[in-house]
């Protein structure tokens, strides 16, 4: 009988033990994981805008996914243009033939400040508003997934509405 007090009392301790455990861990832990993730979408996507505005193609091409579907788009309200790429190989011609055309380095803008960063286990959206100083008032929006423990481009659209205030 006292053998099986005490495997009662263990298996008991045991599931008294497990049930005061959360799943998926602390929701300490998993919000300081969150921020931590912010942290590095962030750097990936300044350091993209570095490799692009130094005109280091080997480096810019290192922040994107390489796939059939990544997609990027630039509607320009204030000239009524858009332009739409999508795919890796379509992006990353574009981007290349750009920089071979234009290898001097360009000034690195500002950093925009309260950008949005919305993470989904390996999938993030990312939205920010900058005043450029060629083109106004700029809107960003990014789609990013992490590949291989770095966070890279998977889809970018951007929205310019010039020098006057969107409403």
């Amino acid at each position: 009988m006292k053998k099986y007090f005490c495997v009662f009392l263990l298996v008991f301790g045991t599931v008294a033990i497990s049930c005061n455990k959360k799943p998926g861990g602390d929701l300490t832990n998993q919000l300081e994981n969150i921020d931590q993730e912010k942290t590095a979408i962030i750097e990936s996507l300044r350091n993209e805008t570095k490799a692009a505005f130094r005109r280091d193609y080997e480096a810019w091409k290192t922040y994107w996914v390489h796939h059939q579907k990544t997609s990027k788009t630039n509607m320009n309200f204030a000239e009524n243009s858009f332009s739409e790429m999508n795919s890796w190989k379509e992006i990353d011609d574009f981007v290349r033939t750009y920089i071979e055309e234009h290898p001097k380095p360009a000034p690195l803008p500002a950093q925009p400040d309260g950008i949005d960063v919305r993470v989904y286990g390996t999938g993030a959206w990312v939205t920010f508003d900058i005043m450029d100083e060629e083109h106004g008032l700029k809107r960003e929006t990014r789609l990013m997934e992490k590949e291989a423990g770095k966070w890279k481009i998977a889809g970018m659209h951007t929205s310019i509405y010039g020098f006057q205030k969107k409403d």
